[in-house]
């Protein structure tokens, strides 16, 4: 499939101010000041196809906020190529910020003390968007972010989960071909949440756009995304489907077992003995074992423990996302030392 953006040996670098101490070393500065140079961004590529929906994730400070303000025209790079349906966001920006639509966490774009419909209604024009396809859009984000019943408030008056479904609908107004999203769920309660990636899911498979999403809550990306793209310190470190992701770290299982009497860990471990099989620190009914698939099956540690205990419950689940992810930083900072 042929991609809609292409990005290759993207770099970004920053040139900050190396400060001395005390009065005398600021007196410096003003003088000779000292520079430092630091590369948010290092020689990032990727390729993502019309339709994607595709998971930007990294800690704090780790390049995805500086990725996505250059792939948005915000940033000019420092090295490397973006080419998004043909052309170069902050090159031809004019004719650019007509294919896409941004959505910064809680950085509104709708006017403050307007009602939401006059906000729509400008941005209606800004983008010079049809009547007719005015009209449908509006449709069909009533219909799937149910916004009709606070068209006529200010968004000032909305709630924070309000304001956000129309965050969406003003983004997606003049039908972009790629939709970049910097934190859409945060501080939302969990029904809110729920909304909106219910919407992205419907827009997607509506419309067909393309979606960047960055975020920290990573249960967006298991409901949303099958590919993620994982940046440490400006390098990107895995890219690839989320099942590939677990199966990288050797699809780890953790089993949680309830039992009807007390077991010390020594005692569970006893259990599974000499098998591959990790048993938490733990006393009393409750305990936790993990184990990869690779080297023993779920089933055969299941028999062994119910064999040997009182099993009152038990569970067996893969970790989530989150762990992984936490894997993929340690592994990278194991490649920075």
């Amino acid at each position: 499939m042929p991609s809609l953006i292409h990005v290759e040996n993207l770099s970004k670098d920053y040139r900050l101010i190396r400060k001395r101490e005390g009065v005398g070393g600021g007196l410096v500065d003003l003088v000779r000041p000292r520079h430092r140079i630091l590369r948010a961004v290092d020689n990032v590529s990727f390729d993502i196809a019309a339709g994607e929906m595709v998971g930007y994730i990294g800690a704090n400070g780790a390049g995805k906020s500086t990725t996505i303000k250059m792939l948005t025209g915000i940033l000019t790079p420092t090295a490397g190529e973006v080419s998004v349906g043909g052309l170069v966001p902050w090159r031809d920006r004019l004719q650019y910020t007509r294919h896409i639509g941004v959505v910064f966490g809680q950085r509104t774009q709708l006017w403050w003390d307007l009602a939401v419909v006059e906000s729509f209604r400008l941005l209606r024009k800004i983008y010079e968007v049809p009547e007719a396809v005015y009209a449908e859009q509006m449709a069909v984000f009533d219909k799937l972010l149910g916004i009709g019943e606070f068209l006529h408030q200010p968004v000032r008056k909305l709630s924070l989960g309000q304001r956000m479904r129309c965050d969406l609908a003003a983004a997606l107004l003049h039908r972009p071909r790629i939709l970049f999203l910097d934190e859409p769920t945060i501080g939302l309660d969990v029904v809110a949440k729920e909304s909106v990636r219910e919407f992205l899911r419907e827009i997607r498979d509506l419309q067909g756009v393309t979606v960047i999403l960055t975020t920290h809550d990573l249960n967006d990306i298991e409901q949303l995304c099958r590919r993620v793209i994982i940046i440490d310190k400006g390098k990107v470190h895995f890219d690839g489907l989320l099942e590939d992701l677990r199966l990288r770290l050797g699809r780890r299982v953790r089993l949680t077992v309830d039992l009807r009497e007390d077991r010390t860990r020594e005692a569970m471990q006893t259990t599974t003995e000499g098998l591959p099989v990790n048993w938490q620190p733990a006393e009393g009914r409750h305990h936790v074992a993990e184990f990869r698939r690779a080297e023993i099956s779920g089933a055969e540690v299941i028999k062994l423990v119910v064999n040997a205990c009182p099993v009152s419950d038990l569970h067996l689940a893969e970790p989530d996302i989150e762990e992984i992810v936490r894997d993929i930083y340690r592994a990278a900072g194991k490649e920075h030392a």
